[in-house]
């Protein structure tokens, strides 16, 4: 936080965003839970992460070895 606000000030903008979270919609970890682990086994199949990346069409694959002599 700036040094320049004072603790009323700091007191202030943590009441303002205290409001601005309390309007946030919440749904219990039981029922978002399960739709977090159903969209992951739906959609792992297009993971790379889970697949891997084919060999041709990886950026990251090294283009060859660096040889001193």
């Amino acid at each position: 936080m700036a040094p320049e606000l004072g603790e009323k000030e700091l007191l202030r903008m943590e009441v303002e965003q205290l409001k601005k979270e309390v309007k946030n919609p919440r749904a219990p970890i039981s029922k978002t839970g399960k739709e977090i682990k159903d969209y992951v086994e739906a959609h792992a199949g297009n993971d790379p992460l889970l697949q891997g990346i084919c060999e041709d069409k990886n950026p990251f694959k090294e283009k060859g070895t660096c040889v001193i002599n």
